[in-house]
C-alpha cells in the first residue's frame, strides 16, 4: 500500500465579493497559491510530476484551461500534465482526493493539487445569442447564479437548507448562534496569528496603483447576537436561514503537495499528514445540507473509527443547519469542530474551501498533537464528501 502525505498547504487571503481579489484573473489568483506552496515545500518545480486543480466556474478566457494555464504561470515544466476537477462545493477536497488516486494507480509520484474560485469575476451571459431570437429582448443572465440554484429544483441552496430546517426542526436561534461563534473564532484566530500561517499575501490593483492584500476580508469580527437576531430570512418569508448563518460568496485559491510518502522523503519533503482514506456519498437534493452526515458515518465505519477518535473536524459551514445537524446526529462535539472560524466567517470558495479546511485540520492536529482529523462538506446537487487525515507531526 502506497502511504499519501499531504504537506506544504498555502492559500490566498479570502476576498469578500466584489472587492480586493475582482480584478485578479483566476489563473494568477491560483498561480500565486500554488507558488506559494512549492517555496513552502522546498521541492524543485521539477521534482512536481502532475498538477490537479479544481474549479467550479470559469470567470475569464484562459480559465477553462485553468489546470494546464496555472502549473504553466506556477513555473512547473511543460512536460507536467495537468488534470481540472469539479464536484460542486467538494471541488477543492476532490483535487487532493484525485492527486493521491493518480499516485496510487502509479501515475504520479509528486502533485501538486488545490483549486481556486473567481467569483467576482463571473460574466453575465445571452443564452439565446448564437442562432438569434425570433421575437423580444435578449436577456442577459447571471452565471453565478446558476451555481447557487440547485439544478433540479432551482431553489436557491438556502432553500434546501431551509427544507433541512423544516424536516429536522431545527430553530432559528441555534443557527444565529452558530454564525455569532464563527464569527469569534475567526476573529480570534486572526488575532493569533493562527489563520496568518496559510496565507501568502498577494498584491493586489488599488485605485492606480497597487498593495498588498494579506487578511481574510470577509469575517465581521464586530458582529453581534443582537444584530444577528435582527437580520430578515434571506430565502424564504419566515425562514430561519440569514446572511448571518450561511457561508460566504468569497474569491480565493488554495494548494498543496500530494505525494508517495517514499519519493517525498527521497526529495527532502517531510509529510505533515497522512490522506487516509476519503468517502462520497448522495443524499435527496432538496436537503442536500444532509451530506457530511452520511459521509463521515461512512468514512468512520469503514476505518473502524468512532466519532470519540477524531481529534478535530473542519465541516464546511455551508450553511450553520449543516452543521447543527452532523452535531445532533453523529454526536460531534463542537469543541472539536470549526474551531478557527468557518464558511460562514471566513468564505466558501468551492474550488478552495477543500484545501483551506485541510491546511487548518493539518495545523491545528500539529499544534495539539493530536492523531485523527476529518474534513467534509456537503454538496449543492445532493452529494455529502469526508477525508480522513492521519498526523505526523505528533
Amino acid at each position: 500500500m502506497t502511504d499519501i502525505v499531504l504537506a506544504a498547504g498555502a492559500r490566498t487571503p479570502f476576498g469578500d465579493f466584489g472587492k480586493s481579489l475582482r480584478q485578479v484573473p483566476l489563473t494568477d489568483l491560483a498561480a500565486h497559491a500554488a507558488k506559494a506552496s512549492i517555496q513552502r515545500s522546498g521541492l524543485k518545480a521539477d521534482d512536481i510530476d502532475h498538477f490537479v486543480f479544481g474549479s467550479t466556474l470559469f470567470p475569464d478566457r484562459d480559465s477553462l484551461f485553468g489546470g494546464r494555464v496555472i502549473g504553466i504561470k506556477a513555473g512547473l515544466p511543460e512536460e507536467v500534465p495537468a488534470l481540472n476537477v469539479i464536484r460542486a462545493c467538494g471541488t477543492g477536497l476532490q483535487a487532493l482526493i484525485s492527486a493521491s488516486q493518480q499516485i496510487k494507480e502509479g501515475q504520479s509520484r509528486i502533485a501538486l493539487a488545490g483549486g481556486a474560485e473567481n467569483y467576482s469575476r463571473m460574466p453575465h451571459v445571452v443564452t439565446t445569442a448564437r442562432y438569434g431570437t425570433q421575437r423580444g429582448p435578449m436577456t442577459l443572465e447571471d452565471q453565478l447564479d446558476w451555481a447557487y440554484r440547485c439544478p433540479f429544483s432551482q431553489e436557491y441552496m438556502g432553500e434546501t437548507a431551509e427544507n433541512l430546517a423544516d424536516d429536522y426542526q431545527y430553530e432559528r436561534e441555534p443557527m444565529d448562534d452558530w454564525g455569532y461563534m464563527s464569527q469569534q473564532r475567526a476573529a480570534a484566530a486572526i488575532k493569533s496569528g493562527f489563520l496568518a500561517q496559510q496565507i501568502q499575501p498577494i498584491e493586489v490593483p488599488d485605485g492606480k496603483g497597487r498593495r498588498v492584500f494579506a487578511v481574510d476580508e470577509f469575517p465581521r469580527p464586530d458582529v453581534t447576537r443582537e444584530k444577528l437576531q435582527k437580520l430578515k430570512p434571506a430565502f424564504r418569508d419566515g425562514g430561519r436561514v440569514t446572511a448571518g448563518s450561511s457561508s460566504g460568496v468569497t474569491d480565493g485559491a488554495a494548494f498543496m503537495i500530494v505525494a508517495d510518502r517514499a519519493q517525498a522523503e527521497a526529495k527532502g519533503l517531510e509529510g505533515e499528514a497522512l490522506l487516509r482514506d476519503w468517502t462520497a456519498v448522495g443524499v435527496p437534493p432538496r436537503i442536500m445540507g444532509a451530506g457530511p452526515v452520511p459521509a463521515i458515518d461512512k468514512l468512520l465505519k469503514r476505518n473502524d473509527l468512532e466519532v470519540s477518535d477524531i481529534d478535530y473536524f473542519e465541516i464546511n459551514e455551508a450553511f450553520a443547519v449543516v452543521n447543527l445537524h452532523a452535531e445532533r446526529q453523529l454526536g460531534i462535539p463542537r469543541e472539536r469542530t470549526n474551531l478557527y472560524g468557518g464558511g460562514i466567517s471566513i468564505g466558501h470558495p468551492p474550488g478552495a474551501t477543500g484545501g483551506r479546511m485541510t491546511i487548518t485540520a493539518m495545523h491545528h492536529l500539529a499544534a495539539s498533537r493530536g492523531r485523527y482529523g476529518v474534513i467534509s462538506m456537503c454538496l449543492g446537487g445532493g452529494q455529502g464528501m469526508a477525508m480522513l487525515i492521519e498526523n505526523l507531526k505528533r
